[in-house]
């Protein structure tokens, strides 16, 4: 049985309410999502920051993905 990769709860929930936040200022590069999370002064450690900017690249490409 494959294992995938897990994200806490956490993640998703923080990643998800700033998709919903700011729906136009994400983009499907990872760097630059977690750019924009600096900018915005996300307030956590730097590799919360990572995971964060790394789910909400995924949810971007899914959702783009979804469009077209």
């Amino acid at each position: 049985m494959p294992v995938g990769k897990v994200r806490t709860e956490l993640v998703k929930r923080i990643s998800n309410d700033l998709v919903d936040k700011y729906p136009r200022s994400f983009s499907p590069e990872f760097e630059r999502n977690k750019q924009f999370l600096k900018e915005i002064g996300l307030e956590v450690s730097k590799r919360l920051r990572n995971k964060i900017a790394g789910y909400i690249t995924r949810i971007v490409k899914i959702e783009q993905a979804s469009a077209q």
